[in-house]
């Protein structure tokens, strides 16, 4: 089965890049500076470098009228970079964390969810989207809940 892992557009981000730390802080953002690994980036689905900076914003991940709708923090460079678009492949951000995988149906109710290893995600996403009901997937890295990225059937 095919599918596909994107990231999201830069573009609701690009009015913050640049902002002074006070002018963030009342939009409730946050500039980080990456001093070592743990700040994966929500556009480009990757690890930032060591002293790269990043917003952490509070981003609306579920945006569906129902139980299921929810916002988490997310990092994001803060500079313009290309939205991943990998086709059967999971970016390497996901596959060295544990994933927290989340089915829903095209109305925007879960279906089903599970842990993985990120590294072993392929089998899950298989599974779930053999439920003709699954109509999209919800990558979340586990350990702190953060929503990862989106992966379509194709």
């Amino acid at each position: 089965m095919t599918f596909r892992v994107t990231g999201l557009s830069p573009e609701p981000f690009r009015p913050l890049f640049g902002l002074p730390d006070d002018e963030l802080a009342r939009r409730g953002a946050r500039r980080y500076v990456a001093d070592g690994p743990g700040f994966p980036d929500r556009i480009e689905i990757s690890d930032a470098a060591p002293r790269e900076t990043l917003l952490l914003v509070n981003y609306v991940h579920q945006p569906a009228h129902t139980p299921y709708r929810a916002s988490h923090a997310i990092f994001v460079r803060e500079r313009d970079v290309a939205p991943t678009d990998m086709l059967g492949d999971i970016p390497p951000a996901m596959r060295t964390r544990p994933l927290s995988l989340r089915a829903f149906d095209a109305a925007g109710l879960m279906v089903d969810g599970d842990l993985v290893d990120g590294g072993e995600a392929e089998g899950l996403i298989e599974r779930f989207f053999a439920d003709p009901q699954v109509a999209y997937i919800h990558a979340h890295y586990a350990r702190r809940g953060c929503y990862a990225g989106l992966i379509e059937r194709v």
